[in-house]
């Protein structure tokens, strides 16, 4: 009898905590994503840094240029200079000036800058492909009515061309993509939910961002919204995450 009173006491409990996190995600009105390993996998390194020399040997034969082993050794100097994961920064540089500077450092004229990046971050985009349950998880959370965003950074100041067409298949369900580029600043700096929270028209409190690292809970501390953190592999990580998640489908009961 008394083990019974006790496992009483305890679905109380868990369905008061239920009750109280229920509460709390209702109080949201939108959901901002990180892009990379949170709605897309990414199957090659993430710092890419093994793939400057394939992607330039691609260049070279696209583009028909002659690159000698000095020039191979320049881009990688200069891209593993901006490479984020080698050299943190919390400011953005574009891809003009990461480019202007590879260009005149391996003699390739200025006028082919666009076809040098277009072939570059194509080379990088290879293997990207959305997560199974996103679409149908975005489809569902719209269709609530609330409000859908991605606030993502971007790899050697990446356009946002290039970078939202790994979403292209499910950018119709969001209604404010964002990368770092429209910010100015990379997480984990709070700006890029400040700015989505004056496009909204939302409280930072109202708000929850979800992300697989730690800058991205990070970002959503700084700010004041939600932290969700996705941990598809189901690591130990403890990044102060207010609720972590395996599968972005479990959204759907979480705001429901």
């Amino acid at each position: 009898m008394k083990y019974a009173h006790i496992c009483d006491k305890v679905i109380v409990l868990n369905n008061l905590t239920n009750r109280s996190l229920i509460e709390e995600l209702t109080m949201h009105k939108a959901i901002v994503f990180d892009i990379g390993q949170t709605l897309v996998e990414y199957k090659k390194p993430l710092n890419w840094s093994e793939l400057y020399r394939p992607a330039f040997k691609s260049i070279s034969e696209k583009c028909g240029y002659t690159f000698s082993e000095s020039h191979y050794q320049l881009a990688y100097r200069i891209l593993t200079k901006y490479n984020t994961r080698v050299n943190p920064r919390d400011y953005e540089v574009s891809s003009e000036r990461i480019f202007n500077e590879i260009l005149s450092a391996m003699d390739i004229p200025m006028k082919d800058i666009e076809q040098v990046k277009h072939h570059f971050f194509l080379y990088f985009r290879r293997d990207c492909t959305v997560f199974s349950e996103v679409e149908e998880t975005l489809k569902r959370l719209s269709d609530k009515g609330i409000l859908l965003g991605t606030l993502s950074d971007v790899p050697y100041g990446m356009d946002n061309v290039y970078a939202l067409e790994d979403i292209s298949a499910i950018i119709k369900y969001i209604d404010y993509p964002l990368t770092s580029n429209d910010v100015g600043h990379r997480k984990p700096c709070a700006d890029g939910l400040k700015l989505l929270s004056r496009k909204m028209q939302v409280d930072i409190k109202e708000m929850a961002f979800v992300g697989d690292e730690e800058k991205d809970i990070m970002c959503a501390i700084n700010a004041g919204a939600y932290s969700i953190l996705i941990n598809r592999d189901n690591t130990i990580k403890s990044y102060r995450q207010d609720k972590e998640i395996s599968s972005l489908d479990e959204l759907l009961i979480m705001f429901d």
